[in-house]
């Protein structure tokens, strides 16, 4: 069986350093994969400290603003929104409805299906938890002016050939 490494957080202890001095990081410095991975653990890093009263990681909170924004949407149809296999979809929306945020409900189109809402807990946590999202997102890119952060976004929407 293959080692699989997981990195620790920084409430374990680790902290991810972007630019370790005295480092060469020869064409790394280059790669806009390596820069986006690099920017994308920073940014981890945070969001799971911000989000650690909830116990929200960045799976879970999509997955809550994706059922809050399309009720009785279809487990398959999330996990394939989220680019999840199913399985991992089922196990996602198992957490979630174990917090207390998310409930399967029989699917008015389709009687064999189930179709997932929030629950009343759960929409009154997510929009606290919106707020402490918001509020990390606005740390994270505060280095940037507004402009610069919509061609960012549009930037990382262009690579990952998402329609603008």
């Amino acid at each position: 069986m293959a080692a699989t490494t997981r990195r620790r957080t920084a409430a374990e202890g680790e902290h991810f350093d972007p630019q370790v001095p005295g480092i060469d990081y020869g064409v790394l410095d280059r790669l806009v994969g390596y820069g986006v991975r690099r920017a994308q653990l920073a940014i981890h890093e945070d969001f799971i400290a911000a989000l650690a009263p909830w116990n929200i990681t960045p799976p879970r909170f999509s997955a809550l603003v994706v059922i809050a924004r399309n009720p009785g949407l279809k487990l398959s149809l999330l996990a394939q929104i989220l680019g999840i296999a199913r399985s991992g979809g089922v196990l996602l929306v198992d957490a979630l409805q174990e917090m207390g945020y998310v409930e399967r409900r029989a699917s008015e189109a389709d009687r064999r299906a189930w179709g997932l809402g929030l629950t009343e807990a759960g929409r009154r946590e997510l929009k606290a938890i919106t707020a402490a999202v918001s509020a990390h997102d606005r740390r994270m890119s505060r280095m940037l002016d507004e402009a610069e952060k919509a061609q960012l976004v549009g930037l990382l929407k262009r690579v990952a050939g998402v329609p603008i």
